[in-house]
C-alpha cells in the first residue's frame, strides 16, 4: 500500500507542473496575439468573440433576473406608499364632503328660518385677462370687455374663489381692473368672526395690509376677511382672504384670489343699494297728514296692558 501512494505522488507532481506550464504558455500565446496589430488577427479576434460572448448569455441570466426582481419590488413599494396616501386622502375627502354636506343644510335651514331673500340684482359677466401692467408701482390687468358690455367704474371683481379688484376705467371694448394689491386700493372689511371692521390696503405686496382695525386683540391668524359693504365699495360677503402676521408683527391678508394664474375674471354687476329717502309714516308722519282717532277699544286695551 505504501509503495502504491509513492507512486501516485511521483506521477501527481510531474502531471501538475506540465498543466501549469501549458496554462501559462496559452495565456502567454492569446495575450501576444490579442495585442498583434494585424487584420487577420482582428478578424480572429471577432471571430472567437462573435463564438464565445453569445453564448455566455445563460450567466447573465441570474443576474438580469435579480435586478428585475429588484425594481419590480422597489415598484411595489412605490406603489403601496401611494395606495396609502391616497386612502388617507380619500378619508379625508370623505370628511369634508360630510362636512360640506352638513353645512349645506344648515345654510338650507338658516335662511328657510330668516326668509332670506338673495339679491337678484347681483349677476355676473366673465371676462378674459389680456394683458398684465408689469409695472411695480401699478397693480392692475387689462380684460376684453367693456362699455358695449355694461362694464362700469367701480364693480368687483372676482377669480371665481376670492375678490381680485375693482373696475377702474372702461373703454368701448376693454376694461382696466385694479388689483387689490396695488398702492391706491383701499377696501372696507369686516373680519370673521370677531366680526371686526377694518380697512385693506395695498402696499404692492402680495399681502395686503390690514388697517384701521377696532381692538385687534381678539383677531386671530386664519380668520376669515370679507367685504363689509361700507361706503357701497363693494357688495357684502366677498371673500377677501385670511388674516396672517409678518415677521414685524403687523397683519396682513393672505388673498384666496389665485394671481399666479389670472386668466379669467368675474365682474359682478351691482348697482348699489337702494337708498330711503322718504320718512316712513309710522315713525315721522307726513306735513299735514290726518291722524286716525283711536277706538275706545283700542284705549281699554291700552289701559289693561
Amino acid at each position: 500500500m505504501a509503495r502504491d501512494r509513492s507512486h501516485s505522488e511521483d506521477f501527481t507532481g510531474p502531471l501538475r507542473r506540465l498543466l501549469i506550464a501549458v496554462v501559462c504558455l496559452v495565456l502567454a500565446v492569446t495575450f501576444i496575439v490579442w495585442r498583434i496589430d494585424s487584420p487577420r488577427v482582428e478578424r480572429l479576434r471577432a471571430q472567437v468573440l462573435d463564438s464565445i460572448v453569445p453564448n455566455m448569455d445563460w450567466a447573465m441570466t441570474p443576474v438580469t433576473g435579480a435586478v428585475n426582481l429588484f425594481r419590480n419590488f422597489q415598484s411595489y413599494q412605490r406603489l403601496a406608499d401611494q395606495n396609502r396616501e391616497l386612502r388617507s386622502e380619500l378619508r379625508q375627502m370623505l370628511a369634508w364632503k360630510e362636512a360640506a354636506l352638513q353645512l349645506e343644510q344648515e345654510n338650507a335651514r338658516l335662511l328657510d328660518l330668516n326668509n332670506v331673500r338673495l339679491d337678484p340684482k347681483l349677476t355676473y359677466i366673465t371676462g378674459v385677462v389680456m394683458a398684465d401692467s408689469g409695472s411695480p408701482f401699478r397693480q392692475s390687468v387689462m380684460l376684453n370687455v367693456g362699455a358695449r358690455d355694461g362694464i362700469r367704474d367701480g364693480w368687483a371683481a372676482m377669480d371665481g374663489i376670492g375678490l381680485v379688484g375693482r373696475i377702474s376705467g372702461t373703454g368701448k371694448n376693454s376694461a382696466r381692473v385694479v388689483l387689490l394689491t396695488d398702492a391706491a386700493s383701499a377696501v372696507p372689511a369686516v373680519i370673521q368672526p370677531s366680526r371686526r371692521s377694518a380697512l385693506i390696503k395695498g402696499d404692492n405686496t402680495n399681502a395686503p395690509l390690514i388697517d384701521f382695525l377696532e381692538n385687534p386683540d381678539v383677531v386671530r391668524p386664519g380668520d376669515r376677511v370679507l367685504t363689509s359693504g361700507d361706503g357701497e365699495v363693494f357688495p357684502a360677503g366677498l371673500l377677501i382672504g385670511q388674516v396672517a402676521e409678518d415677521p414685524n408683527g403687523r397683519l396682513r391678508v393672505n388673498l384666496s384670489a389665485d394671481y399666479e394664474r389670472l386668466e379669467f375674471l368675474r365682474i359682478l354687476r351691482h348697482h348699489g343699494s337702494e337708498a330711503v329717502r322718504d320718512p316712513g309714516a309710522l315713525v315721522v308722519p307726513a306735513p299735514g297728514a290726518t291722524l286716525p282717532r283711536p277706538r275706545p277699544g283700542d284705549l281699554l286695551g291700552a289701559e289693561d296692558g
